[in-house]
């Protein structure tokens, strides 16, 4: 049986659901999924569940919020007629006992008694006496021992090397006597298969014809290849892409920062602006560094990905983020700044009464000082609730009784402007100074400090303008009413 020719690109996405969605997981996900986007061809979505110890409906449920959260859609599922749901092995495991049972039957696997005790035994000898720690099985030649649990070991014959040319990492060659024998179905009561093998038959019969992933995997890839051939499988291609590290040049993980998806999701990062910036780690297309979905499935190729290890760079990324929330509709920005007010402490209620146009028309006075929506939130909690309190310092510097009368002279204004917008005040506050023989900046910042409470805020006539007449008043008669005490 071989994988039928002319199907064109068929790629997967296969994790294991043990722990968090890494954004190295992540890359990989996406970079598959350019690929078949690219070329017209399929993405498909496998849950790799065999170590049933380890795996949690939970990680599962994170693989595939994150992936709907990217917009990564799945061409393919068991569920037809409904929601389209990713493969998952354990409801695959009559096919990977056939597949064992076919090996055996064939001379090319064999039952395995050796138990861990007794592999460390030989090990220890075999060091002992300088030989090799190969071949501590002696289960083919001497026959599986009785009343013992049966692992299932794949029988390394072929002679010479295991070599393919990596669509990353070019040439690759392994000696097989360098691989002993292999456990391809473990010996627990559920008699689950490895992963090497489980993958191996689900890629053959899902018709995989790339499989791209990352290079910590590359010593898997010789057992397999033995495994396809062994199987009459003819095997995909493989491109192995490079690792994401640390500033530190070690594998990224939790010492380096977040390293979670949903870590970078709960805090305000934007999709685009994650699949913008893990895919330029480790692929370039010239000088260019913003892409839109559409730009990169264009642009994307395997052989543009290089071999070298990428290095996760928050600044940049913050960077990339910052960015994205600055391009895209501020209306867009306003409904994807919703799960993130509670977290800024404002009540839903005060910016639903707001209105959305409202919202809309504040946030562009905002992002150029912000790099996630968490922060863009927290920047404009004031608007929906005066400060409790003013910055000790800003207060003791512009709320001195010269600032206070200026203030003062302020609130006038807005009690008497006929239209309370920033271009009708800013102008009649600058003659106020003028007249006065001040500067605009012992108006301005008694102003900012009145209504933010802090003496850093976006352009504060703008902001006085947002607050409208009775929440300014308010905020106004409140500090010349605490500045005077």
């Amino acid at each position: 049986m071989r994988r039928p020719a002319g199907n064109g690109v068929r790629v997967r996405f296969a994790p294991s659901p043990t722990g968090y969605l890494h954004v190295g997981g992540v890359r990989t996900a996406l970079y598959n999924w350019l690929f078949a986007r690219g070329q017209g061809g399929a993405f498909v979505l496998r849950i790799e569940d065999t170590d049933v110890e380890r795996s949690t409906e939970d990680a599962v449920r994170a693989i595939l919020d994150g992936l709907r959260w990217l917009s990564l859609d799945w061409d393919e599922g068991p569920d037809v007629g409904g929601p389209l749901g990713p493969y998952r092995q354990l409801e695959r495991e009559a096919l990977y006992r056939e597949h064992v049972a076919r090996l055996v039957r064939e001379g090319k696997a064999y039952p395995c008694t050796c138990t861990a005790e007794d592999l460390a035994a030989r090990r220890e000898a075999a060091r002992a006496a300088r030989r090799s720690p190969r071949g501590l099985c002696r289960c083919r030649e001497e026959g599986a021992a009785p009343g013992r649990r049966r692992a299932v070991r794949f029988h390394v014959a072929a002679p010479g090397k295991v070599a393919w040319d990596d669509l990353v990492q070019g040439r690759i060659e392994v000696a097989s006597d360098e691989i002993d024998d292999f456990i391809i179905l473990r010996s627990d009561e559920r008699e689950t298969p490895v992963y090497n093998f489980a993958a191996v038959v689900d890629d053959a019969l899902m018709r995989i014809s790339h499989v791209v992933r990352g290079a910590d995997h590359i010593p898997n890839t010789p057992r397999q290849i033995l495994l396809y051939e062994a199987l009459g499988y003819d095997p995909p291609a493989f491109g192995h892409i490079p690792l994401v590290l640390g500033a530190d040049r070690e594998k990224l993980s939790k010492r380096h920062g977040d390293v979670a998806l949903h870590e970078y999701q709960a805090k305000g990062y934007l999709p685009d602006a994650m699949v913008n910036y893990l895919v330029r780690l480790g692929w370039a297309h010239g000088d260019q560094e913003v892409f839109t979905r559409q730009e990169l499935i264009a642009a994307f190729r395997l052989e543009k990905v290089g071999a070298a290890p990428g290095v996760f760079d928050h600044a940049k990324l913050d960077w990339l983020n910052a960015h994205w929330i600055r391009t895209i509709p501020a209306e867009s920005v306003a409904e994807r700044l919703a799960p993130f007010w509670a977290g800024a402490g404002v009540d839903g209620r005060a910016v639903e009464s707001r209105g959305h146009a409202w919202l809309a028309a504040a946030i562009p006075l905002f992002v150029e000082r912000i790099k996630t929506l968490a922060e863009l939130a927290r920047a404009m909690a004031f608007l929906f609730a005066a400060p409790v309190a003013f910055d000790a310092k800003a207060a003791e510097r512009f709320f001195t009784p010269r600032h206070l009368s200026n203030l003062a002279e302020v609130r006038r204004l807005v009690a008497e402007a006929p239209s309370l917008s920033a271009e009708a005040l800013e102008p009649q506050v600058r003659r106020l100074a003028e007249h006065g023989g001040g500067k605009m900046v012992d108006f301005a910042q008694p102003i900012r400090v009145a209504l933010t409470g802090t003496a850093v805020s976006p352009p504060i006539f703008p902001i006085l303008a947002l607050l409208g007449r009775e929440d300014a008043l308010a905020r106004l008669d409140r500090a010349l009413e605490q500045g005077a005490r």
